[in-house]
């Protein structure tokens, strides 16, 4: 059975078609056409969730790891509004959903009918493209327009790069009606491969890397990428050359520049200016670091390239030349052969300044008591191999890069648009499409209490391990200048509190552990990590006020 709806029912056929299978629903009752046809569909995994706006990150969690689009479905008005964080995340860190809202059919809209709103183009600023259905198929004519238009959505949320794609479905009364045999439809490929490169681009491309005596890439946020990761290790080998990752480009080499604070922090004036790069090379997402792009753009590269299958002019540092539209992998491999090595004491610098600054580090840490510095050194030593790692925004994720990358993670974060809300609730939708790996997400106390409707959720899995670091509010304004001296600092800036996970966690069912010590610690994680039957959650005490004052002596030690 499915629904009497044609468009619900020929979209639920040509999602399966086109290789999709999951989507993530939310109560409603102007939805229940998509509803009936996807839940109803053997091929098709219908998820339940309550609240849109976790749903909607549940779901982005779920497309990072199925590398595919996963769907949403609500019903219509403000309902459609909570997708917004989750959708714009999902434009900027370049993630594939297919956004499916229920509307009012259009004579209803602006008349003063319960739960309308003006729902075509509502996300126009951070979608990739927006679809509206016709009210009714009718004949074979208009089941042909809608089922082109259908898999060109469809297309749309993988190429030429992932992201979301949005369809507006309005629905008339009767809204629960079936029929037995779903309108069958024809899956088309709308789109080809990316054109070959620009051979103009290339060559101004390789003069300026024969010419360059310091060339700097720098990685942004990505996925784990083997070929990638393998064309960056041979051209870290050039004297020219420097590559700075962070952890969420889940790229790693000991010959990577991964600690891109610690090492910016070390650097005075004049070596600054020294090391003004002649040739800059981005690729991937953002940048956790304020230090590179305050460098950057006081000392811009004479030449900076960036690389994006989309053409984007991801412009960061104020100073690009131009943008080579390809795979970075791709590309770098297709030029290997060109690229030579020119005499340069610039890879030598980096890798002896690297060193010196691990060991500065070390040094702090060994006579360092306990605060957040001390418990994320701690937390990535223990937490287990072969885990997800998931840092929250924007402490979180701003220690993590204080640390380094560890093979031994795959690095999560929503960093696309680097707003609080959605972590717990991202990291669970992972856990769910990746039950075989342990998911631990680090997340500051607002970050968890803002998005703590990720627990109203009955498709929690046993391998989703939640580390809320409680400091009494927002930490990062204790430390970050201008709020930091604030009078309306603890009030408005950091929100100080004093409340605790422990009763939101037993209310959903999740196992508790706590900690105010590097003791409790310790023995609170064998648990933690020990039984495989709930997941768990375990609060980390440490005093924020302490916190800051530590950090700013770790950057002047650093400075020094």
């Amino acid at each position: 059975m499915t629904s009497d709806k044609k468009t619900a029912s020929l979209l639920a056929d040509l999602f399966v078609k086109k290789g999709l299978h999951e989507i993530v629903l939310s109560p409603g009752s102007r939805n229940a056409p998509i509803i009936i046809s996807f839940e109803q569909h053997s091929d098709i995994e219908a998820i339940s969730i309550v609240d849109e706006r976790s749903a909607a990150f549940f779901a982005l969690g779920m497309a990072q790891q199925k590398k595919r689009a996963v769907a949403i479905a609500c019903t219509s008005g403000s309902a459609v509004l909570n997708y917004a964080p989750a959708v714009a995340e999902a434009y900027y860190q370049k993630i594939p959903l297919l956004v499916l809202t229920a509307d009012r059919p259009s004579y209803l809209i602006d008349i003063g009918d319960g739960q309308t709103i003006r729902q075509e183009n509502v996300f126009a600023n951070f979608i990739k493209k927006s679809y509206s259905l016709p009210l009714e198929i009718t004949t074979k004519k208009e089941q042909e327009k809608v089922n082109r238009l259908l898999n060109e959505a469809i297309d749309y949320t993988g190429f030429p790069e992932p992201g979301p794609v949005h369809i507006n479905i309005p629905f008339e009364e009767p809204l629960y009606g079936l029929a037995g045999k779903p309108l069958s439809g024809k899956a088309i490929t709308v789109f080809e491969n990316l054109p070959p490169f620009n051979e103009t681009e290339r060559q101004i491309f390789l003069k300026q890397w024969h010419q360059s005596r310091k060339t700097l890439f720098i990685a942004g946020q990505g996925i784990p990428a083997k070929k990638l990761n393998t064309i960056l290790q041979y051209v870290s080998g050039f004297q020219q050359v420097a590559i700075m990752t962070e952890t969420t480009s889940n790229l790693y080499s000991p010959d990577f520049m991964d600690e891109i604070d610690n090492l910016i922090t070390e650097i005075g004036e004049e070596e600054a200016e020294d090391l003004q790069p002649d040739l800059l090379i981005t690729f991937g997402g953002s940048i956790v670091s304020k230090k590179i792009k305050k460098l950057l753009r006081k000392y811009p590269a004479r030449n900076h390239w960036h690389i994006s299958p989309s053409g984007e002019k991801r412009d960061t540092y104020f100073c690009i030349t131009g943008v080579i539209r390809a795979e970075a992998a791709d590309f770098l491999t297709d030029v290997k052969d060109k690229l030579t090595e020119n005499q340069s004491g610039y890879r030598n610098f980096w890798q002896k300044h690297k060193a010196r600054v691990l060991e500065k580090r070390k040094s702090f840490l060994d006579k360092t008591a306990w605060c957040d510095l001390k418990v994320f050194d701690f937390l990535f030593r223990q937490i287990p191999g072969n885990s997800f790692l998931h840092l929250g925004n924007s402490t979180p994720v701003r220690y993590a890069q204080l640390f380094g990358s560890q093979p031994k993670f795959r690095y999560f974060s929503n960093r696309g648009v680097s707003g609080i809300d959605g972590q717990v609730s991202t990291a669970a939708g992972v856990a769910f499409a990746a039950p075989d790996k342990i998911n631990t997400v680090v997340t500051g106390d607002l970050g968890f209490f803002y998005d703590s409707n990720a627990l109203m959720n009955q498709y929690l899995t046993a391998n989703l391990k939640i580390v809320v670091i409680n400091n009494g509010g927002g930490d990062i304004f204790r430390f970050i200048p201008g709020p930091d001296t604030s009078t309306q600092r603890e009030k408005f800036f950091a929100a100080k509190h004093h409340w605790k996970a422990e009763n939101i966690a037993r209310a959903f069912g999740i196992r508790y552990f706590k900690a105010e010590n590097e003791m409790e610690l310790k023995t609170s994680l064998q648990e933690f990590y020990g039984e495989t039957s709930r997941p768990a959650l375990l609060e980390i005490f440490t005093d924020g006020v302490n916190n800051a004052q530590i950090l700013k002596e770790y950057f002047r030690f650093m400075e020094g």
